[in-house]
């Protein structure tokens, strides 16, 4: 398995989905509910293929990724060869960057001596899904961009 497998709840998301994949192997829901009782490892195998699967299309179609924590944010834009990046520090430890109060607090005081900035770019080791990946298993998750794209501008000007 290249990822990780779905949640039982993602499974039930999906059910269509899976549905049709099974289809493709003229599985249908007898030959799924026998393959399940008489050999549950085959079962285990067409559920992590069909995890890679969805994982590997959600991952090919990443383009931004956020990462919150207590006293940082880090903003992701995935590129073919490489992630740029937009890492926001705030130097006043009270501030707690996962409640409003804090997000509110950003916006105050974005452009003053409280906040440290810094912007990289990290070429991909590894295939870009898989290093994408492992920014979403260390907590972050996608994103439409817009917070990543308004600063960067910002920067920019």
């Amino acid at each position: 398995m290249k990822y990780s497998r779905l949640t039982k709840e993602q499974f039930e998301e999906l059910n269509p989905e899976f549905s049709t994949f099974l289809a493709t192997q003229a599985i249908d829901k007898a030959e799924w509910d026998k393959i399940k009782a008489e050999k549950p490892e085959v079962a285990e195998q067409e559920l992590d293929v069909f995890s890679d699967l969805i994982w590997e299309g959600v991952l090919s179609k990443a383009t931004y990724l956020e990462h919150f924590s207590k006293n940082h944010i880090f903003l992701f834009h995935c590129f073919d060869t490489h992630v740029q990046s937009i890492v926001l520090k705030s130097l006043v430890p009270e501030v707690d960057f996962l409640t409003k109060d804090g997000l509110q607090w950003l916006s105050d005081n974005m452009f003053t001596d409280t906040i440290e900035m810094k912007v990289g770019k990290k070429e991909f080791t590894d295939e870009r899904n898989t290093s994408i990946f492992e920014l979403i298993q260390q907590g972050s998750f996608l994103s439409d961009g817009l917070l990543y794209q308004q600063i960067n501008t910002i920067i920019a000007s």
